[in-house]
């Protein structure tokens, strides 16, 4: 998520609340932090952002910035006692998320985001957020850690999302082995949400692999829990993260689901990101995405050609071959996606995924600027 830091702030509790660049009426400020370029003392709302200093003057908790550029009206922020500011929902984003919670029962070797073993329950917490979102928003996000781990306060989330964002899609990032309980999978049926889909990784066609990866003996869970969900009728997207231990298998792991899994709503293909567990173990599963094209190739047109939808995720234009471009989306979160030097004036730049800011250089050594017209395929 996006971070600045205040300059100074005199909050001595954490505050939540949504921005908005303009006074409201004071009946109606109370959920509200006023976003200011102004000297405003203006009382009611939770906190006042400003590039002025109002210390001594303002009885309201205020936040000093060096300035309100990063800023939108209906952006949901969080201030804590130290002045971290944390948006937690941008009215301008696509990609806006509940993080349910940091616990896992896996440990994947390439997860981004290592688990942790205890905290305090956040779901409260993300009630109240979701009752600030944007009633008009198109779509939430539901990750972790693992957002089963909360057990049935999931279905709390996903009925407070339905309840505030009514005509919002909502995808749940699981590693699905919690729906193996039958019952669970039913519960989430019950939600009766119009457009929910549940994207759960699978890495490989072999058990022992996937185990291995995930840091537990959990494949045939997974496997039952797909059957689980299909049986209600769920949405359901397969994700397939790309490194040096399951690239070669990749054309077996497309034919695999094709065979066992044609039930599925797509299956995306997702480049690497290298950070967190991924980055202590990079010897292990760097190989540069360049040299797995061959893989890649047959197992995207495998699944396509047999009608399931699928996506290359993460993926940067100039480095597949043109007749896999079509499935390469954009899916990098906004507030760390970034272009390098060598992308200016690329025409291919307006479509192309970037790369994560997270990623410490760990990138192809073919990225290169694309310059020819529509005709050309390179």
């Amino acid at each position: 998520m996006k971070q600045i830091k205040a300059l100074t702030c005199s909050n001595s509790q954490e505050l939540l609340g949504r921005v908005t660049l303009n006074d409201k009426n004071i009946f109606n400020r109370s959920a509200y932090i006023l976003v200011t370029n102004e000297k405003k003392l203006a009382k009611g709302y939770k906190a006042i952002v400003s590039t002025h200093d109002l210390s001594g003057s303002a009885s309201t908790p205020y936040i000093k910035v060096g300035n309100i550029s990063d800023f939108n009206d209906g952006d949901v922020i969080n201030i804590t006692t130290d002045g971290e500011i944390c948006f937690l929902y941008e009215f301008n984003s696509t990609s806006n998320a509940i993080f349910a919670t940091a616990r896992c029962n896996h440990r994947c070797i390439m997860c981004p985001q290592p688990p942790v073993l205890q905290e305090k329950d956040r779901t409260d917490f993300n009630l109240d957020l979701i009752k600030l979102f944007d009633k008009n928003t198109q779509e939430v996000g539901i990750t972790g850690g693992e957002p089963t781990m909360i057990g049935d306060r999931l279905f709390d989330i996903i009925r407070q999302i339905k309840k505030s964002c009514p005509k919002a899609a909502i995808s749940i990032l699981s590693n699905g082995v919690k729906f193996a309980d039958i019952d669970y999978a039913a519960k989430l049926a019950a939600c009766n949400h119009h457009d929910l889909q549940i994207d759960i990784p699978i890495f490989s066609d072999i058990a022992s692999i996937h185990n291995h990866i995930v840091g537990a003996k959990t494949f045939y869970k997974i496997v039952q829990g797909l059957y689980n969900l299909a049986q209600f009728g769920q949405q359901i997207g397969l994700r397939v993260v790309i490194h040096k231990q399951t690239y070669k298998r990749l054309p077996q792991l497309a034919d695999y689901i094709y065979h066992n899994f044609p039930f599925v709503t797509q299956v995306a293909f997702m480049q690497m990101e290298t950070t967190g567990l991924a980055e202590t173990n990079l010897k292990d599963l760097w190989i540069d995405p360049y040299d797995y094209n061959n893989e890649l190739r047959e197992a995207v047109l495998l699944l396509n050609d047999r009608g399931i939808t699928t996506y290359i995720y993460n993926a940067q234009l100039c480095v597949l071959p043109p007749e896999l471009r079509p499935f390469a989306k954009q899916s990098i979160s906004e507030w760390k996606d970034v272009y390098l030097p060598v992308c200016d004036g690329c025409v291919l730049k307006g479509e192309c995924g970037g790369f994560f800011s997270t990623n410490n250089n760990n990138i192809s050594t073919h990225i290169h600027k694309i310059e020819c017209t529509n005709s050309c395929t390179e």
